[in-house]
């Protein structure tokens, strides 16, 4: 019988909720006499994770936004730390959340716990000197992209590409029709999936924005119908408050992201994971995003990277279009994604072979790289 062991987890926000659900499902599989603790969501703690406090409040996007909560997050960070160091678990792993847990993983590595980072931060992209303090204080980055894998090579980092559990969970093919019976749209007409994003800020710059598009998507195809998933009862009600007095057929739903995927034919969408899920799904996109001005006018001298959407870092070429900032209006939007509900192949012929090299058993291969370190 192996000996018990106690996995220490943090994730920020919902995509690293659904990672850490499935790594603690594959290392329960393996090691029966396990206990985790940590920070996680609701998919986490059904998998037996007692969360310190609500991962919601890890859950903040953007430079200056970040400020306005950096008190609190660096006093939750200070008692996280101390919380496990007392616990002494056998290994840490943080999912994704960098600049709330690479400080983590290096205290846990100076302490002698073994500390892995699971989802890569963007360092190929910008402040690639934090890759130094990846080497000094974390003993293994589990990529979800080759790409980064690659990369972390480079620079001396123990690193296993271990795929991307979307990849796994997504469908090869996903039958449309019958997306389209389970949320009452008509099998008939074309549909186009309004995905402003998940968070407060997102929904507050883009939801407007993309209403004001789906106007003139319907002008220039009268037939046209739209499904918008919310990813939450509150961005559900800001979202009714951004649509206003528009008059749009818009089939509302509450979560099912995966299901207005299936079903609809192109997608106008907020860039970040959910990019990476169309993209599995086989739909073609227009990617649109706004950030506050000064965070903007931070990044853009910051960022190496010529792309920001995941489609078009994977492919390493201009494969999705990518309206930003100042540049995202309704009228660039519209005319960017008409065409693709004719040729979606455009996009769609490169999707196929993206989705299968990313479907690696990741959950069981990340598993199986934990235990292997811990091994060593």
């Amino acid at each position: 019988m192996p000996a018990p062991l106690c996995v220490a987890l943090v994730a920020g926000e919902a995509s690293g909720d659904i990672l850490g659900a499935g790594l603690m499902r594959a290392l329960k599989a393996r090691h029966p006499d396990v206990r985790f603790i940590g920070v996680g969501g609701p998919l986490m703690e059904a998998q037996g994770l007692a969360s310190y406090f609500p991962m919601e409040r890890l859950a903040v996007m953007g430079l200056v936004e970040v400020l306005g909560r950096l008190r609190e997050l660096l006093a939750r960070r200070k008692l996280l730390i101390q919380t496990l160091l007392d616990a002494r678990p056998d290994v840490f792993i943080g999912i994704d959340a960098p600049d709330f847990t690479l400080a983590i993983e290096a205290r846990m590595h100076q302490a002698g716990i073994k500390a892995v980072h699971y989802v890569s931060p963007s360092v190929w992209a910008w402040r690639q000197k934090r890759v130094l303090k990846i080497r000094e204080g974390c003993d293994l980055m589990l990529t979800l992209f080759p790409f980064e894998a690659r990369f972390y090579e480079e620079q001396g980092v123990p690193v296993k590409f271990v795929g991307h559990s979307l990849a796994d969970q997504i469908p090869l093919q996903a039958d449309r029709s019958q997306a389209r019976q389970a949320i009452g749209l008509p099998l008939e007409g074309q549909v186009v999936a309004l995905m402003p994003g998940s968070r407060g800020g997102e929904v507050r710059r883009l939801g407007g924005l993309f209403f004001e598009t789906a106007e003139r998507l319907l002008a220039a195809r009268p037939g046209l119908r739209f499904v918008l998933p919310c990813a939450s009862p509150q961005r559900r009600v800001q979202l009714e408050e951004a649509l206003g007095d528009r008059s749009l057929p818009i089939t509302w739903l509450d979560g099912q992201s995966h299901a207005a995927l299936a079903a609809c034919d192109a997608v106008l969408i907020a860039s970040g994971t959910a990019t990476l899920e169309a993209l599995l799904y086989k739909r073609p996109m227009v990617v649109a995003y706004r950030l506050a001005p000064l965070t903007w006018w931070i990044l853009k001298r910051m960022v190496t990277s010529p792309y920001i959407s995941l489609p078009n870092l994977l492919a390493q070429r201009a494969l999705v279009p990518e309206i930003l900032q100042d540049a995202a209006t309704p009228e660039a939007l519209a005319e960017a994604l008409l065409p693709l509900l004719d040729q979606p192949q455009v996009q769609t012929a490169a999707f196929d072979a993206i989705h299968h090299t990313l479907r690696q058993d990741a959950s069981n291969q990340a598993a199986e790289a934990v235990l292997q370190l811990l091994a060593r």
